[in-house]
């Protein structure tokens, strides 16, 4: 501690006095109701408010001054609050409307780091008349410099100041070191709390836009998919769709054919959310700007394959898989193409077997741009079913990490003789009771078909 007390001739009698009037009982009445105040304040600039409205009470001064050395180079500092103010600025929030000065008396006293009782600042030989915060200190003999320490360091001080000299009694002045430090102290873990909950709000906020903004997103990819289910002789449909979030990169889709065949497409993209769902709109766009009928299958997959990579996925690492079917319902016989995408399973009419639709894989659209897509054939029988998914389907998992997988699938299927639409509600209840209803790690799509 440094105390400057260049007269030292003063009689004790004539100092100003830290300590609190009273009786006991006020004292503690007093101070009570103090803490209580202080305790209510949510915001630090009207806690310090009120405990400096309450300290005037403890400790009379004829000028009251805060300074603060935070994010400035020695010797520049700046005066947060004055009580010659009329109006004080908020410190945290307002910074550039205060003061900087970089010499004199009290950037001495900041940058001393240390307490000071002054009982004549006219005595004091860091007083100079050129001095440029000297406004602020106009008038006034004596003073008390006060350090807030953060990190060791003295980043704040207070300073009293009173017109009369010697006024202040250094022998009071470690309590106040104390008290105004631990003050400072719940000033500072107020102001950071106060900056993680303006950071939370922020961040709470830009959730939500984005939230809004993907919602927009998956509202515009479901409106891609078909409307309603086709109605295709010789061919009972059922289909299931969930993205594992608001957007989601499967796709569905149906294309009428010459002949009363139809074309029947599933495709998954790489990845999940809103990326993928903007190049599964990119693959819905390109599927239906080819000329002429999408047939046979590879010739659709070719020509997505190609304005993908061309154009959306080269170098990106995205990807999407694909399955292209054309059934000829006069025929009950199914053309297609693969492009890495989840073997589609047929269960037999007689349910003896489910076997795998992988006959034609190729590569996953958008990684070759000169890929050859082949076409497979399958004749199907009267009471067949199709099950076409994606990989959402078998990579579900449950609460130990494990797989639902292809064999758990054809189990299902395999044990389910009925129409479409139970074949997808058994699947679903197989997989949602394996995950223990846990939300889909990834997009799940269903297409179940049953010759009719």
């Amino acid at each position: 501690m440094t105390i400057r007390s260049p007269i030292q001739s003063t009689p004790p009698e004539r100092r100003g006095s830290f300590v609190l009037p009273g009786s006991t009982e006020e004292r503690l009445s007093f101070i009570v109701d103090m803490m209580r105040e202080v305790s209510r304040q949510t915001d630090a600039q009207t806690m310090v408010q009120a405990y400096s409205r309450r300290m005037r009470q403890i400790m009379p001064s004829d000028v009251g001054l805060s300074l603060s050395r935070r994010d400035l180079e020695r010797p520049r500092y700046r005066i947060t609050r004055s009580t010659t103010w009329e109006e004080s600025p908020n410190p945290w929030k307002q910074r550039e409307r205060l003061p900087v000065f970089d010499r004199g008396l009290l950037g001495a006293l900041i940058y001393g780091d240390e307490p000071v009782v002054i009982d004549d600042i006219r005595a004091d030989p860091r007083w100079e008349d050129d001095d440029p915060a000297a406004e602020y200190f106009a008038g006034m003999r004596s003073l008390v410099a006060i350090p807030l320490f953060d990190r060791g360091v003295a980043m704040n001080m207070v300073v009293v100041m009173r017109r009369d000299v010697a006024a202040f009694q250094p022998d009071l002045l470690p309590e106040h070191v104390w008290q105004a430090n631990l003050f400072g102290r719940a000033t500072q873990n107020l102001v950071s709390s106060q900056h993680v909950k303006e950071a939370a709000a922020e961040v709470r906020r830009a959730y939500e836009a984005l939230d809004r903004e993907t919602q927009v997103v998956g509202d515009i990819q479901r409106s891609l998919l078909p409307v309603e289910l086709p109605d295709i002789p010789t061919l009972d449909l059922a289909v299931h769709y969930q993205a594992s979030k608001q957007a989601g990169g499967d796709y569905y889709d149906f294309f009428p054919l010459p002949d009363g065949r139809w074309g029947i497409l599933i495709a998954d993209v790489s990845g999940h959310g809103t990326p993928a769902a903007v190049i599964m709109a990119v693959t819905h766009s390109i599927a239906h700007t080819l000329d002429g009928e999408p047939s046979p299958p590879s010739r659709l997959l070719t020509f997505i394959n190609r304005h993908l990579t061309a154009r959306y996925t080269n170098g990106s690492g995205t990807f999407v898989t694909a399955f292209y079917g054309v059934y000829d319902p006069k025929l009950r016989r199914l053309t297609y193409s693969s492009a890495g995408h989840c073997p589609p399973r047929i269960r037999s009419c007689d349910g003896r077997c489910v076997n795998p639709v992988d006959a034609a894989r190729r590569l996953p659209l958008g990684i070759e741009p000169g890929e050859v897509y082949a076409d497979c054939t399958v004749d199907l029988k009267v009471g067949d079913a199709v099950v076409l998914y994606t990989d959402g389907i078998v990579e579900a998992r449950d609460t130990q990490g494990r797989f639902f997988g292809v064999e758990r699938l054809d189990e299902v299927i395999g044990g389910c003789a009925g129409p479409a639409g139970e074949v997808v509600w058994r699947i679903l209840r197989a997989v949602d009771e394996f995950t223990r209803g846990a939300p889909a790690g990834d997009d799940r799509t269903l297409l179940a078909m049953k010759v009719s």
